[in-house]
């Protein structure tokens, strides 16, 4: 059978190989020109054609060319897969000798054995030389045999064959590998006593640390200018966790009355359970914070800003002033904020929180939280998260990892499209109030220019109606989801009197301030004109 001539990189010493017809590939020309094309992509000439004729043929090499070809890729990590490599241009004419060879002996090479085809050689960086008995080295990487001479059964092979004796080391993936593990193995008790005894320094157990999820820690310390960052399986979970590690039984701490309602549930119901006391004063209260750190001893100044759902802010430089002038830590919840809009630790604070459900994520598939500051003060939140569990898993924060590599893109949008909006809003007849810390009648306005270099991409506001005239307006919406959370790509809208409050007689939600006609609108990434011309249709509706 003809071989059209074959050009390959000169890395690779190409052995004898075989070829058979593809029926998938068929000899119409195109534009005159004697190209091939597949069939499925009518119209599109082959990326691998040269100027000349391609024959219908598809290479076939020996069974350990590919597994050669991926000795690269499987340094990257052992879970990721096997790179495919497909490097090869015909032509009519000006073959290299070794090719020509190659191809005039592949009739010889289909009618013998497969166990004949020598292995392909790999030059330069990576090739594969015997350093040892049993062990192949490729470059700066040791394997060991993938079969072990131990193990005799199929069931035991498939249990360790390539694994148990070697792998290859993450070097050069572009993405951060997952590792899917439950534990990390020492190879011997010396080894593992030399970690016991910090004399060297590894993984243990998957709730004491994952490499991805260091990663993770990494990248969110480098943002917020945070010396230790943690990472938990959700937003609760880090703020509950640093609680009860740094507040001791019988201790006090001051919040503040706006605030994410599960945040203060746990302190209003289960914090006294170990005799923690709780001031709660208005994000403004200055006077009150000053009042309560006199009176008594407080751990912490726990607080978000800006604040859920009415977007107010606080003074963090000054509030940390105040209480650091009597030994309080300052724990500022960031998530409406994120660490590009406002860095809290710049400004004095202690401590930073974030549910990365929200904005870091950034796409409303998956959950995640994490705590900031100094190393001290998060290791011994550390140690604690290490008995209570909570962990992160490793998936979850490769799914973090990438959300956050196009953070600053999206909140630059949904920074823009709020700020827009908040004024169209506050300008409407329909629409009684309009809660924007980037709006001038917002009473912490001159605070959120000072700490904020963007005003987040949530605005909450007051239909000028009752419970039903603003069910009305949600239900008319077309482009944003009724659902609880804020920060991702998709806009998301909801009443909190309903979604978060329903449980309390109106009376009761009105203590917190919610009424039956307030909305938060999470702005997403859709264009602005879009989302501009759905509210404005729906406010028509009603």
């Amino acid at each position: 059978m003809a071989v059209s001539s074959f050009q390959c990189p000169t890395i690779f010493s190409i052995p004898s190989f075989q070829c058979r017809s593809d029926p998938d590939l068929v000899g119409s020309p195109i534009g005159g020109s004697s190209r091939r094309r597949f069939n499925p992509t009518a119209g599109m000439p082959s990326p691998f054609t040269g100027g000349g004729r391609m024959s219908s043929m598809i290479l076939r090499f020996p069974p350990n060319f590919v597994r050669q070809l991926s000795i690269k890729a499987r340094r990257n990590c052992s879970n990721i897969g096997v790179a495919q490599i497909v490097a090869a241009k015909w032509s009519d004419s000006g073959s290299p000798p070794a090719v020509a060879a190659a191809a005039s002996s592949a009739s010889a090479a289909a009618s013998a054995p497969a166990a004949a085809v020598p292995p392909v050689a790999l030059n330069g960086a990576d090739e594969e030389v015997v350093a040892a008995e049993g062990i192949r080295e490729i470059g700066s990487v040791q394997l060991k045999d993938s079969k072990p001479s131990f193990l005799s059964s199929d069931g035991s092979l498939a249990v360790h064959a390539g694994e148990r004796l070697g792998r290859g080391i993450v070097t050069d993936a572009i993405t951060t590998p997952v590792v899917n593990t439950s534990a990390y193995h020492f190879k011997n008790t010396a080894e593992l006593l030399d970690f016991k005894e910090k004399r060297s320094v590894s993984f243990e157990y998957g709730r004491y640390g994952n490499p991805t999820t260091i990663v993770l820690e990494d990248k969110i310390s480098a943002l917020e200018g945070a010396e230790s960052t943690l990472v938990m399986a959700s937003g609760m979970c880090a703020s509950t966790v640093m609680l009860l590690a740094l507040v001791p039984a019988g201790g006090h701490i001051v919040t503040t009355t706006d605030c994410y309602r599960k945040t203060r549930i746990f302190m209003e119901t289960f914090l006294p359970k170990m005799g923690i006391t709780v001031t709660v004063i208005d994000p403004a209260d200055i006077a009150g914070l000053e009042a309560a750190v006199n009176k008594y001893q407080v751990s912490l100044f726990f607080t978000e800003s800006p604040t859920n759902p009415f977007l107010r802010c606080v003074d963090i430089e000054l509030v940390s002033e105040i209480c650091h002038k009597r030994g309080t830590l300052v724990c500022i919840d960031g998530t409406f904020a994120t660490p590009l809009n406002q860095k809290a630790l710049a400004f004095g604070a202690d401590l930073v929180v974030h549910s990365l459900t929200k904005y870091i994520g950034g796409h409303n598939d998956v959950l995640g939280g994490c705590i900031c500051g100094p190393l001290k003060v998060v290791s011994e939140i550390r140690n604690l998260h290490h008995v209570l569990g909570g962990t992160l898993n490793p998936n979850a924060a490769y799914l973090i990892i990438r959300g956050m590599k196009t953070m600053h893109l999206r909140v630059q949008q949904q920074n823009s499209t709020a700020s827009r909006m908040a004024e169209i809003l506050e300008a409407h007849p329909k629409v009684s109030h309009v809660y924007y810390p980037g709006l001038a009648n917002h009473p912490e306005h001159h605070i959120a220019k000072r700490q904020m270099t963007g005003f987040g991409g949530v605005v909450s506001f007051e239909i000028d109606g009752d419970i039903e005239r603003t069910i009305k307006f949600v239900d008319s919406l077309k482009i944003p989801y009724i659902a609880p959370s804020f920060g991702g790509c998709e806009s998301i809208v909801d009443q909190p009197a309903i979604m978060s409050y329903w449980d309390l007689a109106p009376e009761e939600r009105l203590k917190y301030g919610i009424k039956d006609n307030l909305v938060r609108f999470s702005f997403g990434v859709e264009d602005f004109e879009d989302v501009e011309a759905d509210v404005l249709q729906a406010l028509e509706a009603i």
